[in-house]
């Protein structure tokens, strides 16, 4: 895995038989890009938070699919297709809430398998064209969900947005934030506050990176400060989603049910935005979605400096599940789902 500066400013993208992406550790103090040429460096990629996001992790779990194809020795179809399931344990195994991860992998996994009769090649240019498709449709996908959520961004208004949810959280234009970027280029005026999502600090690294970026007004708080701000100076919240339960109940980044929970308080609506990939509808309801530990150490430093004593023990759930009852709606690229989910989000998923 080698680094490389660029200005290129899409999330994730396929070049030559290897998979380049931003890496967002090193953001916002630069902008460098890590290229993967094995299954193995881009899994480590991902466990490592240097790609993140539900709908970028779809796509590169997708790339990784890619990447096997082109680096496998096999000489039939059938060793082919083994070395390609091989390479989707790895990813799966990497971060187990987002559910866009697994998906990527299933699709190409099934491309491949209805050419299992056919050669080697055939199936490595099948998987290649099968992950570059999936990451042009992961971009129309936003552009769609933005402006489907463009009419709830109230013009003169704030909003508040939680984690990351933009560009850096997809291939390009992003969910969440694609919201907001399409109300902004539909001339709507409005002002950001921006959580700063500890312990990863998402927000106050990427989400105010993008915002400075589209010359969109943007305040960053602490998460302690959004009860504050929701209780007078909010009119709404748009957050992301890494998995959403046939129910409506909607896993994403940790503090999210929290905001959700003050936001009702407050009359606040509180909207999800998410491609139809994240609705998960094999999962009943948020109970049945895996929620990822991630390491301590992450809690008790920030930016490699300790600061908290040594010896105290800390807990990282990286994500939390939010109630249906506290979603006002789902944004997603075929609509604008609400209750009851049950419905409407199985209307969206298989129209």
């Amino acid at each position: 895995m080698t680094v490389a500066t660029s200005t290129a400013m899409r999330t994730i993208w396929w070049d030559a038989g290897r998979v380049r992406l931003i890496d967002q550790t090193r953001l916002p103090h630069e902008l460098a890009i890590v290229v993967c040429e094995t299954v193995d460096e881009l899994a480590s990629a991902i466990r490592g938070m240097r790609v993140r996001g539900a709908p970028a992790l779809g796509v590169a779990a997708a790339f990784g699919i890619a990447l096997a194809a082109v680096r496998s020795e096999a000489r039939d179809g059938g060793a082919l297709l083994a070395d390609l399931a091989g390479a989707g344990r790895v990813l799966r195994a990497t971060r187990p809430t987002a559910v866009n991860l697994s998906w990527g992998v299933e699709q190409m996994l099934s491309r491949a398998r209805q050419l299992a009769g056919a050669d080697v090649p055939t199936i490595r240019q099948a998987v290649v064209n099968g992950a570059l498709a999936l990451a042009e449709a992961d971009e129309r996908a936003c552009r769609a969900l933005g402006r489907h959520g463009a009419d709830l961004v109230p013009d003169g208004g704030t909003v508040l947005t939680h984690c990351n949810a933009g560009a850096l959280a997809a291939v390009a234009y992003g969910t969440a934030l694609g919201v907001l970027r399409a109300a902004w280029e539909q001339g709507k005026r409005f002002h950001v506050l921006v959580d700063e999502t500890r312990p990863f600090l998402q927000g106050a690294r990427l989400t105010a990176w993008e915002l400075v970026q589209e010359g969109i007004p943007a305040t960053l708080i602490t998460d302690g400060m959004a009860a504050h701000f929701l209780k007078a100076q909010v009119q709404a919240v748009v957050v992301g989603a890494d998995r959403i339960a046939a129910n409506g109940d909607v896993a994403n980044k940790i503090g999210t049910y929290g905001v959700a929970v003050v936001a009702k308080e407050n009359g606040v609506p509180f909207y999800v935005a998410a491609p139809t990939s994240t609705v998960d509808l094999s999962v009943p309801t948020g109970e049945h979605i895996p929620i990822e530990e991630r390491s301590p150490d992450e809690v008790v430093h920030v930016a490699g400096v300790r600061i908290a004593p040594a010896g105290v023990a800390a807990a990282h759930p990286a994500f939390d599940v939010t109630p249906a009852r506290y979603v006002t709606a789902i944004i997603t690229e075929r609509g604008i789902a609400r209750a009851p989910y049950a419905d409407s989000l199985r209307r969206l998923v298989e129209s």
